[in-house]
C-alpha cells in the first residue's frame, strides 16, 4: 500500500517538475518605439542653445515691427499722393507748353507750374481759357486802363512806355482792334512775348480777358532741368 503511494507521489511531482520546467513566456521590459520617439525629441529640446531660441523671437519681434513700420510709411505716401493730386488740381496745376506765342521765355515742350489767383499785376505770365484752349499770355494792362502800341511795336499804358526786359524783338503783330484801346472792367489786356506771331488781345478773336477766364498765374518752370527757375 505504501509503495502504490509513494508511486503515485512521485508520478504526481514529476508532472509537477514537468510544468515548472516547460517553456516560460518573459514579458518585454524595453521601452516602445513611440515612447523611444519621445525621449529623442526631449533630448533634442533640451540640447538647443538658448541663445538660438533668442535669437529666433528677437527675429519674430523685428519682423513685427518691420511689417507695422511697412504699413505706416505706405499709409503716409498714400496720403501724401493725394494731396499733392488735389493741390495739383485745384491750386497749383501744372501745364505744359505748346506753340512758341510765349518765346523766348517759354518754349514748346516746357513743364510749368501755375497758382490759382486773381489778383494780377502787369507783367505777370498768366494761363486763361480761351473756349475749351488754355492759353499762355502776359498781363499789359488791368480793368479801366488805356493801352496803345505804336507801329514799331512800343506799349504804352495810360501814357507810359512799358519797359519790356523779356522782348527779344518788338512788333504791332496781329492787331485788328482800335487803338487806344480801353480795358473792359474785370478784364485784362493779355499779350505773348512772340509780337510778331501771337494771337492775343490785340485780335478781336480774342479780346480782353475776364477774371472767369484765368487758371492762374505762371510761377515756376519745372522742365527741362537746366531751366528749372521762377518765370520773369
Amino acid at each position: 500500500m505504501s509503495i502504490i503511494s509513494e508511486q503515485n507521489h512521485f508520478a504526481t511531482s514529476g508532472s509537477s517538475l514537468h510544468d515548472m520546467v516547460g517553456p516560460i513566456s518573459v514579458p518585454s521590459v524595453g521601452p516602445t518605439l513611440p515612447t523611444q520617439l519621445r525621449v529623442m525629441v526631449m533630448a533634442l529640446v533640451l540640447s538647443m542653445p538658448i541663445a538660438i531660441i533668442e535669437n529666433e523671437q528677437k527675429r519674430l519681434r523685428h519682423r513685427a515691427v518691420y511689417q507695422r513700420t511697412l504699413r505706416g510709411t505706405i499709409a503716409v505716401l498714400l496720403v501724401v499722393a493725394a494731396i499733392s493730386v488735389l493741390v495739383a488740381t485745384l491750386w497749383m496745376p501744372v501745364l505744359q507748353i505748346y506753340g512758341s506765342s510765349m518765346s523766348p521765355t517759354l518754349e514748346a515742350g516746357q513743364i510749368v507750374v501755375s497758382v490759382k489767383t486773381n489778383q494780377l499785376k502787369t507783367g505777370e505770365v498768366v494761363a486763361f481759357w480761351q473756349g475749351n484752349k488754355l492759353l499762355i499770355k502776359r498781363v499789359i494792362a488791368g480793368p479801366g486802363q488805356w493801352v496803345d502800341i505804336d507801329m514799331d511795336g512800343n506799349v504804352t499804358v495810360d501814357g507810359q512806355t512799358l519797359d519790356e526786359p523779356y522782348l527779344t524783338e518788338k512788333a504791332l503783330g496781329n492787331c485788328d482792334i482800335d487803338l487806344p484801346h480801353q480795358v473792359s472792367e474785370a478784364h485784362w489786356f493779355l499779350m505773348g512775348d512772340n509780337r510778331d506771331t501771337s494771337v492775343d488781345s490785340r485780335s478781336t478773336a480774342i479780346g480782353d480777358i475776364s477774371k472767369d477766364q484765368i487758371e492762374g498765374q505762371i510761377i515756376f518752370r519745372i522742365w527741362p532741368l537746366n531751366k528749372i527757375g521762377s518765370i520773369q
